[in-house]
């Protein structure tokens, strides 16, 4: 995983303020007692395995190989020239900022800072105020990308060794004049991507000698203060032996993002599609720098995941760093907002990113981000980066042992199987790059998590769950109580019935079911007292002759109900 180069000039009164952050700052180093997923950490190498199947390494990692799938490798190459020749001023400072891994004294930022902006205007400047004056410490300690025990829990650099893939702005032709200021580590007799010559040569985003159309974007300082407290100079560093000379796939800085990222969707699951989304941009800055590829940000993306997803399934983790960091940032946001998460940002502007000024990338869109749902469909877009499928689509989902726990603080309420089947019915298709269906460990290529973090899912009665919807607020939904089944009602059938005289006194009381004695609906009145009262016998043995063989046609008619 490549550091930056650029070291800060502080003054003194910066260094002050750095050594008394620090302090009170935990670091990874005097960090807890350690934990079960300390020393179980996710085989890189394994996971992306399916890199094998577009190059092959020639195990030496001097970045030469073989190329297998030169179709593959070509439309890597296009986007990456693309998103690098197309981005705006606006976003490659962004991209500068996000390039940064200057945080282990507080002096400056890294990712696991930069990532505030997706929590919109109110919320992002608290954010960065409390992890930069100490009031975070817990937060610090986990998130922090060179330190954090989630932010820096793996490294790439072993995956990068193995697989030694050339960055795309190393030239391709060995005969390229040197940069006046690289050092002599990045010779182009010693460092260039002549394995891909023959890939390139005569393609429109390449000059005539294959080397590919990437501009370096210039250093810069940065007096925005956004960040951090100080000035702080912004140098990608091309021409360090630490990146020229490094492997380009997977991508560290991916890698860093995504597991920063990932924790702060954990700890923050109310912004999560959010944070999610300014993860894959964060990844995405590195093309806009020239110094990885679409694949690169594919593998670094799986690979943080499958890292949050061991650390995550760790419960005394869980318990003694990750739940007191949650609840840390959570008090101390909304103590400073005064109201919720969720309150607090939406009284400001939320995330947003128009990263090639209303351009579309080849094979996708202009990827601009204003509200949730276009922040989905970007994060999903960047999954695949259009990349033409080299496995068989429509294969049965396939979520990897350990990522439902990539839910826990989103579905709480969830047991593990019903967070396994949110990811299940949202995750992408099969047959994309990388995508490993049908394996032992699952696919962590399909995992959308800015989806499975926005679904509305529908319990059922069996326990089953249903997702009903993605791009609003995490909602589960109880189950529907059940419609009652009407009872058919047999239609009476009259019958002959012997007239008996019965008693003068025919108010009789309710059988409990709606219906008074006589098997009539209670309407408020009784059959008897609607009978006119005649003094003549005759007449009275006829009105009660004829009341007593209505009851009894009734009564025979109830008993059929």
């Amino acid at each position: 995983m490549r550091r930056s180069s650029s070291r800060i000039t502080t003054i003194a009164a910066a260094t002050a303020f750095a050594a008394t952050v620090a302090l009170s700052l935990p670091t990874a180093a005097n960090a807890a007692p350690p934990y079960p997923s300390d020393d179980t950490p996710p085989d890189l190498i394994s996971l992306l395995q399916g890199y094998n199947s577009f190059w092959q390494s020639d195990g030496t990692n001097d970045l030469h190989g073989t190329v297998v799938d030169g179709k593959i490798l070509a439309f890597n190459d296009e986007v990456v020239t693309w998103v690098n020749n197309n981005a705006t001023p606006a976003q490659q400072k962004l991209a500068l900022q996000d390039s940064l891994y200057q945080n282990a004294d507080n002096t400056a930022f890294d990712q696991s800072i930069t990532v505030a902006t997706a929590l919109g205007s109110v919320l992002a400047p608290l954010f960065v105020d409390g992890r930069q004056n100490g009031d975070l410490p817990l937060t610090s300690a986990l998130m922090n990308s060179e330190t954090g025990t989630s932010g820096a829990y793996v490294s790439t650099n072993a995956a990068k060794g193995h697989f030694s893939y050339p960055r795309p702005y190393v030239p391709t032709d060995v005969t390229t004049p040197a940069v006046p200021g690289d050092e002599a580590a990045c010779a182009r007799d010693l460092v260039n991507g002549s394995s891909l010559t023959e890939n390139r040569v005569g393609k429109p985003y390449a000059a005539a000698d294959g080397n590919l159309d990437i501009t370096r974007v210039a250093p810069v300082v940065d007096t925005s203060h956004q960040f951090s407290p100080i000035d702080v100079p912004l140098d990608v560093g091309y021409g360090s032996a630490g990146l020229c000379t490094g492997g380009s796939f997977p991508s560290g800085h991916t890698t860093t993002a995504y597991q920063s990222g990932i924790t702060l969707a954990t700890l923050l699951p109310e912004l999560a599609p959010e944070i999610l989304t300014r993860a894959s941009e964060q990844a995405n800055n590195r093309m806009v720098l020239g110094v990885h590829y679409p694949l690169d940000l594919m593998g670094g993306r799986i690979d943080g995941e499958a890292a949050l997803a061991e650390r995550w399934s760790d419960e005394k983790y869980r318990t003694e760093v990750l739940e007191p960091a949650r609840t840390e940032l959570v008090d101390y946001l909304q103590a400073a907002c005064g109201g919720s998460i969720a309150d607090c940002a939406a009284q400001g502007a939320p995330y947003s990113s128009n990263p090639y000024g209303g351009k579309a990338i080849p094979g996708g869109t202009p990827q601009i981000v204003t509200d949730r749902l276009s922040a989905l469909a970007v994060y999903t877009e960047r999954m695949t980066y259009g990349f033409p499928k080299v496995g068989e689509s429509g294969q049965a989902p396939s979520v990897p042992e350990g990522a439902e726990n990539l839910l826990l603080t989103t579905f709480p309420t969830l047991t593990d199987a019903q967070r396994t089947s949110v990811l299940a019915q949202t995750e992408i298709d099969s047959g994309f790059a990388l995508d490993d269906t049908g394996t032992a460990t699952g696919s962590w290529q399909r995992l959308d998590l800015a989806a499975a973090t926005s679904a509305t899912v529908q319990l059922a009665a069996d326990g089953s769950v249903s997702v009903v919807s993605v791009g609003g607020s995490a909602a589960v939904l109880p189950v529907a109580p059940a419609t009652p089944t009407p009872t058919p009602t047999a239609t009476p059938t009259p019958t002959a019935a012997p007239v008996t005289p019965v008693p003068t006194s025919t108010a009789g009381g309710g059988n409990g079911s709606g219906t008074g004695g006589s098997g009539l609906a209670n309407t408020g009145s009784d059959v008897a007292a609607v009978v006119p009262f005649s003094a003549g016998a005759l007449a009275l043995g006829i009105v009660l002759a004829v009341v007593a063989g209505l009851r009894s046609r009734r009564r025979a008619g109830a008993a059929k109900r």
